[in-house]
């Protein structure tokens, strides 16, 4: 369904970020929450051909699976009036028009148990671009040795590293932390191909 069919009409929204919106949202928001969404879990199972890769060397980027024993961490940005619409026509070229996304609502639990429903969006495994499961270690070396218009991979995989550290340091994301450590493990071997 199209962000704009699930949200008609409202003056105020949330827009519920877990990969590269939690450190670069890139549009007017009128505040922001650290929290979680139930149900999903976040996976580098997406293939990126454009942000954080190419058509020869596609990036891995987070996607949402389903699991109902599993919490995501983001952040939750609250746009209001006319960021509403540019909000969601930026996020449909960002996500939808070249990421192959489609979006849903959600409950949204603050750090402060706050509860809100939030637009996400999710790559699905019928999307030409879903690469699907992998190892910490091959997923750690298509992410090191990718990159696209948006910047390197591995910048995309610390970054969303750091926010976890950061923001939810009581969160355990063994997913990410695992491929995190297999793509820092060949950074060395990589610099010295050079």
């Amino acid at each position: 369904m199209k962000p704009q069919d699930l949200i008609a009409g409202k003056t105020s929204l949330w827009i519920f970020g877990y990969g590269s919106l939690v450190w670069k949202p890139d549009f007017k928001y009128r505040r922001s929450q650290v929290g979680y969404i139930e149900g999903y879990k976040r996976r580098f199972w997406h293939g990126d051909n454009f942000h954080r890769g190419s058509d020869d060397m596609p990036g891995r980027v987070v996607t949402l699976i389903e699991d109902h024993d599993a919490t995501t961490w983001g952040v939750a940005f609250e746009v209001t009036g006319s960021q509403v619409e540019e909000s969601l026509n930026y996020l449909n070229v960002r996500e939808a028009v070249r990421g192959g996304y489609v979006s849903k609502l959600v409950d949204f639990i603050s750090e402060d148990d706050q509860v809100h429903q939030a637009l996400l969006y999710i790559a699905t495994p019928d999307n030409p671009l879903f690469l699907g499961p992998a190892s910490p270690e091959e997923i750690g070396y298509q992410i090191a040795t990718s990159q696209g218009k948006t910047g390197h991979n591995l910048e995309y995989l610390l970054r969303l590293a750091e926010f976890m550290r950061r923001s939810c340091p009581h969160v355990d994301d063994p997913h990410l932390f695992s491929i995190e450590a297999a793509a820092l493990a060949l950074v060395p071997y990589l610099l010295g191909s050079n």
